[in-house]
């Protein structure tokens, strides 16, 4: 296994996992009265942030293996979408409707892409395949 530095992307993934977690569980306590948005939508929008810095921290790896990564983030995001669809219908099946509504789905959205980018990432960190030719390989 090679000794690269690599980001600390799982770490700040759950973190921003945790704060989706904290605003969905926010937003339901208060289901079917009103919902003050203000502090889910401060836990949403600091999820984001969190999730595009460890986007922007993965993408400046030298050296990734880009090629595992995606092979495996691709069908790991296949069924989150699946999951967060099928949690988006539940939303829409009990009649939730306006804010509450639009908060939740994005955290779907980030939910959906954290969690693949997090298996993806875990999988590729431990590729140790090295490309066909490569001098270090036992012929």
């Amino acid at each position: 296994m090679s000794e690269r530095k690599l980001p600390p992307v799982t770490e700040l993934a759950m973190v921003s996992l945790a704060l989706i977690v904290a605003g969905g569980i926010y937003l339901s306590s208060h289901l079917p009265r009103a919902v003050p948005l203000a502090p889910a939508v401060a836990l949403l929008v600091a999820s984001s942030l969190l999730l595009a810095g460890n986007l922007f921290a993965l993408s400046r790896v030298r050296g990734f293996p880009w090629p595992r990564f995606f092979a495996v983030a691709k069908w790991s995001m296949l069924a989150y979408v699946v999951i967060g669809g099928m949690i988006e219908y539940v939303f829409l099946r009990n009649h939730l409707s306006g804010g509450p509504l639009i908060v939740l789905t994005l955290s779907l959205v980030v939910y959906s892409i954290h969690v693949p980018m997090m298996i993806g990432f875990t999988v590729a960190r431990y590729d140790d395949a090295q490309p066909a030719g490569d001098p270090r390989l036992p012929a």
